[in-house]
């Protein structure tokens, strides 16, 4: 079985581990004459303008210009951005990734009157024509969302002032991304066994859950957290630009909050995010339990957030990347041999950027190119969460893979509401499968543990983090002041909310705002985390419990969910494979599950003697 290479020299990496940038262009000078191509098409889309009140032909003329244009912006998009990802210090391809910003900020400006001009045909109208042109049904569902959402356009010149200032709202992203990966110098510790380490986020996440020795945890996380805090000022000034923006854009399109700004797009109501925070906030006690579980188990005189990623009993067992890949495979046979084949397919090389280079941007995720599929990046490190990252983003990249196959691209993107649902209900494929393969109270403990901490990573720490982002957005919302005093003091506070007294809170943990990605590129992004854990959670149990008739009919609805894209409001694709997120139950079900996987954890470890820990 391979090992994971010794090098962090990206050239030395064998290439069936990198990823393979053909498929979209075949070099820099056919990206280029991509570049070309677009910025041709948008002075064509621009002429456009006018034609919409001319009939359903018209529409369809535009809509279907509108379509080119967006499969030629995933290629020349993804083509700089993920060779980025791959060195962050190579500034030719930086500055390539900054004149695709300038194109698409220029189509921005050039397609603003599409929408308010679309408006100006009576809804009435459009019914009719959709009723007697067969060719727009693909722009069905994106047509009767533009008339849902109309309270929220502006007119022609407000469209256009807003388009004009695409460039510079993504400016505090762009500088968080500088900050945060090219200019930032991680710190080297030396351990107790006298080895240095240099803290990069791979061999940061690498030592919190494999070093058994509480001082080196603490140093580690008090020097890695602590780089964030050594620029605070610069990370609040950013995130405060980030909160003023959204607010910015909320009242001009006329919202009363940037919650109900952010949610509008997708329908859903702002009481799914509420109750989710107010259910998990009543519901910390299974996570304080836990935590007071494994301060016992682990033998600590204090337990702290450092502590949590560390097995509780010890495993030399590691995860080389082929392995992890054959068992992430197995464990989903019981979504059907289409879904296998087409797993093994995008996985068989090109595809997914497996192991941490230097200049690699941290962390995983999935990107996709319509026309040619997703991309999948890791900085895979042999670990037992390593192979739950890589069946999670995998998830992602099946989601893709179902998705580009069986939607026209109008409705090919799906929405954030609904893509952890397929990420997180892989992990927990992978879980049961690894669990049926051992008898074993340790590794069984382990997995376990792997699931508890699934519960807390994906749903109460994003809650947590949802909850977080929500209260720093009112400040704005209430003309109070964004300083690094002000979000270290709200960091914490929602800290000791949830954890309560079940860990010793350090203060350098006031700092993590910091070093959350999701806050400065993604707002109102991780609660989907949460509310899309609920639903796999339910969607998983009809997959594997009852009479096959009705584990077959709920595998049916799943992967029709997977195969739907963005082709209705996420809720309504929700409902209909089976999840209601209305309902408060389907998220207490989440507190109840952790509840019982800890009441197991117990029996497994009573099993156990000390010596064996």
């Amino acid at each position: 079985m391979a090992a994971k290479p010794t090098t962090r020299v990206r050239a030395e990496i064998p290439s069936q581990y990198r990823w393979d940038f053909s498929p979209i262009y075949a070099n820099w000078e056919a990206w280029e004459a991509g570049m070309r191509e677009m910025d041709q098409r948008i002075d064509a889309f621009a002429k456009l303008q006018g034609t919409l009140k001319n009939g359903p032909e018209a529409v369809l003329a535009a809509y279907q210009a509108y379509d080119e244009i967006g499969k030629l912006q995933y290629r020349i998009y993804r083509y700089p951005q993920l060779q980025r990802d791959t060195d962050t210090r190579d500034q030719n391809v930086a500055g390539r990734f900054q004149r695709v910003g300038a194109l698409f900020a220029k189509f921005d400006t050039a397609s603003a009157w599409f929408t308010p001009e679309l408006l100006t045909v009576p809804e009435a109208t459009m019914s009719a024509w959709l009723a007697k042109t067969p060719a727009l049904a693909p722009y069905r569902f994106p047509i009767t969302e533009v008339y849902r959402r109309q309270a929220h356009v502006l007119d022609e010149k407000g469209e256009r002032l807003l388009s004009l200032a695409a460039r510079s709202n993504r400016a505090s992203n762009e500088t968080y991304s500088e900050l945060s990966t090219s200019d930032i110098k991680f710190p080297t510790v030396r351990l107790s066994d006298g080895k240095d380490v240099t803290l990069t986020p791979g061999n940061y996440s690498a030592l919190l859950s494999e070093n058994l020795v509480q001082a080196d945890r603490a140093a580690a996380a008090a020097a890695h957290v602590g780089t964030y805090g050594q620029t605070a000022h610069t990370y609040a000034a950013i995130y405060n630009g980030i909160l003023q923006r959204d607010w910015f854009m909320a009242r001009a399109r006329n919202f009363p909050t940037t919650l109900d700004a952010a949610l509008d797009e997708n329908a859903i109501p702002r009481q799914v995010v509420e109750t989710l925070i107010d259910v998990a906030r009543h519901g910390t006690g299974p996570l304080q339990r836990y935590a007071r579980l494994r301060q016992r188990l682990l033998g600590l005189p204090s337990y702290h957030l450092y502590d949590q990623f560390v097995p509780v009993f010890r495993s030399d067992k590691t995860w080389p990347y082929e392995e992890a890949r054959k068992q992430a495979i197995a464990s989903v046979a019981p979504l059907g041999k289409d879904y296998v084949q087409r797993y093994e397919k995008f996985v068989s090389g090109g595809r997914v950027d497996v192991y941490e280079n230097e200049g690699k941007r941290s962390g995983a995720y999935n990107a996709g190119v319509y026309g040619v599929g997703p991309y999948l990046l890791m900085n895979y490190n042999d670990t037992r969460d390593a192979m739950f990252t890589f069946a999670h983003e995998a998830g992602h990249a099946m989601h893709t893979v179902l998705s580009y196959e069986h939607q026209p691209y109008a409705t090919s993107d799906y929405t954030i509401f609904v893509a952890e649902v397929a990420s997180t209900t892989n992990e927990r494929f992978l879980l049961e499968h690894l669990l049926k393969q051992t008898t074993d109270p340790k590794e069984r403990f382990l997995l376990l543990q792997e699931a508890v901490d699934a519960i807390v990573g994906t749903f109460y720490t994003q809650v947590l983090f949802a909850d977080f982002e929500l209260r720093a957005h009112q400040l704005v919302e209430r003309d109070e002041p964004v300083t690094t005093e002000v979000l270290n003091q709200l960091y914490a506070g929602v800290l000791k909310d949830y954890w309560g007294d079940a860990i010793a809170h350090d203060e350098f943990y006031q700092y993590t705002w910091a070093r959350i990605p999701h806050f400065f590129n993604t707002p109102y992004y991780v609660f989907q985390y949460a509310t899309c854990f609920a639903s796999s959670a339910q969607l998983f149990k009809a997959m594997n419990e009852g009479p096959k008739a009705q584990r077959e009919a709920a595998v049916k609805r799943y992967t029709e969910l997977l195969s739907s894209g963005g082709n209705d409001q996420p809720m309504k694709q929700l409902q209909k494979a089976g999840v209601d997120l209305t309902q408060r139950q389907t998220v207490q079900a989440v507190v109840d599950q952790l509840d019982a996987l800890v009441t197991r954890m117990e029996a497994e470890a009573a099993k156990l003697a000390p010596a064996a820990r």
